[in-house]
């Protein structure tokens, strides 16, 4: 890969955009009771009585700044409805305009996955894939959706991805990061066997409630704190799924991280592959060092980007990783979207660009 030094900007009108792959994009409803008409009778008065209750909530208000409500770009809100819940307005100011031909769809509010009453989570879970096909995926073949399982309850959350298994629009099985435990713990075992058995990744996106802090030592005073600790997550669940012998007992795994940066990858292994030289008697399921199961199976998508004030440091960074397991996305409809002109802190090859911007992600979803 050739990386060179951003040249100075032209202007946007002189600029012919690429075909690109978007590997995180949020679909919303456009209010609560939309998803009424896919769950049971008995989970709609569920639902209307009690709502989704998550393992912990905020203690006082959400998190996100005032200026930036629902975590959105001031310019994504429809006419009526939340930004990402209007398909035609969705097409016009994104799909459209950065020309996605692969769109990769993550519903993360309301989070399934997270709620407190296990049955609920299963038929909510359930609700929001029947609501994906229905709303989104029938109406435009651009985009495709993430399976959404109640995965705090192992068994449930593999007969979802079972029920799913094959269907066009699903190309992937989505967590997020903040989950009850670590990710590597038994607990979760079935969903790793049961994405293995249908082909199809799993995608971890940033967010949840797992019942703790996002921190080791308690709750953050701040947003950039809530911001910066997705990387943190994502380590800590990576570092489980490799020590507790994931990726060697489900070889066919492969794993996207979502939304949690990627300079951090590089130290993480390091440190990893230090330690484990000399502690790997207590793990004998592993056969080889930490990094390889990383490089193997795992891929990162590119937003947030970092930009390091050295933009050489960029390039050392991804050629570490390796350009094949970068995918890019842009966040839509969130405050930090990336836009695909723009997002990139150097410049790319040829080869380098059409692998990150769109073949890596044709290659691992099976759209090429």
């Amino acid at each position: 890969m050739n990386v060179e030094l951003p040249a100075r900007p032209k202007p946007e009108s002189s600029i012919v955009r690429p075909v690109i792959a978007d590997c995180d994009i949020h679909p919303c409803l456009a209010k609560p009771s939309d998803i009424l008409p896919y769950l049971p009778k008995r989970w709609q008065e569920h639902a209307m009585t009690y709502g989704m209750l998550p393992r912990h909530g905020y203690q006082s208000g959400p998190a996100y700044p005032k200026g930036q409500p629902d975590a959105a770009r001031l310019d994504s809100w429809p006419p009526d409805g939340r930004p990402g819940s209007d398909l035609a307005f969705m097409q016009a100011q994104h799909l459209d305009a950065n020309k996605v031909e692969l769109g990769i769809m993550t519903v993360i509010a309301p989070a399934a996955g997270a709620a407190q009453n296990l049955d609920y989570s299963a038929a909510l879970a359930r609700a929001l894939n029947e609501w994906q096909v229905a709303e989104w995926t029938s109406k435009d073949s651009r985009l495709k959706a993430s399976i959404v399982v109640p995965y705090e309850d192992g068994p449930a959350a593999a007969a979802e991805i079972d029920r799913w298994a094959g269907h066009d629009a699903f190309v992937q099985v989505l967590l997020l990061s903040r989950t009850a435990e670590p990710l590597g713990q038994r607990r979760y075992w079935p969903i790793y066997e049961a994405a293995q058995r249908a082909g199809l990744p799993i995608g971890v996106h940033a967010f949840g409630y797992g019942g703790y802090p996002v921190t080791a030592g308690g709750w953050p005073s701040y947003y950039i704190e809530e911001m910066v600790g997705h990387s943190q997550c994502c380590q800590a669940l990576l570092t489980s799924m490799v020590i507790e012998g994931v990726f060697e007992r489900f070889p066919g795994t492969r794993m996207v991280l979502i939304e949690a940066g990627l300079a951090w990858l590089p130290s993480l292994c390091w440190r990893l592959d230090k330690h484990w030289s000399r502690l790997r008697d207590e793990t004998p399921h592993l056969r080889r060092a930490p990094s390889e199961y990383i490089r193997d199976h795992v891929w990162l998508t590119t937003q947030p980007m970092e930009e390091p004030e050295k933009r050489k440091h960029f390039h050392d960074i991804v050629e570490w990783i390796g350009i094949d397991r970068l995918l890019f996305a842009t966040d839509y409809p969130h405050w930090d979207f990336d836009d695909p002109l723009w997002a990139l802190p150097v410049k790319l090859d040829d080869a380098a660009r059409q692998a990150l911007f769109l073949d890596n992600a044709r290659a691992l979803y099976g759209r090429g």
